[in-house]
């Protein structure tokens, strides 16, 4: 349970800091940054509120029995989509708040955690770094 907690901490602090630097540029490259920057915090919230309680619905998940852990995770699933469904139809209708900003808030988890898991993995580079002729002699 420490890994996990460890690995929520790791992720959590890659999103703030990921964050910090997209709100940074936004203020260099943007004229009026305020809604993109509120959009931006505005999903990344959600999302980072979204990838806890998944971690917390899959712990809980595990230790029940098959059949209601299935339904306690399908229940849990739809929680999570009806609250971006919200998050997003609050960001269309609001118009202090950018609904490009949400979205990159909203997906900027996934993206962190995809690349972490990318750039994590030694297999990857070697795969990447390999030629193509020492693939057609076997080694």
């Amino acid at each position: 349970m420490n890994a996990l907690k460890q690995t929520q901490k790791r992720i959590m602090t890659w999103l703030l800091i990921v964050d910090a630097i997209i709100i940074g540029v936004s203020f260099i490259a943007i004229k009026e940054p305020r809604p993109f920057v509120l959009g931006l915090v505005f999903g990344s919230a959600i999302s980072g509120l979204n990838f806890m309680e998944l971690s917390n619905t899959l712990s809980r998940a595990v230790q029940m029995q098959s059949d209601k852990a299935q339904s306690f995770t399908v229940i849990k699933y739809f929680i999570r989509y009806i609250v971006t469904a919200v998050v997003l139809y609050v960001s269309i209708v609001a118009p202090y708040i950018n609904v490009l900003g949400t979205i990159l808030g909203l997906v900027i988890i996934k993206i962190i955690i995809l690349i972490g898991n990318f750039l994590g993995d030694k297999r990857f580079f070697r795969n990447i770094l390999r030629r193509k002729e020492d693939e057609s002699s076997g080694q």
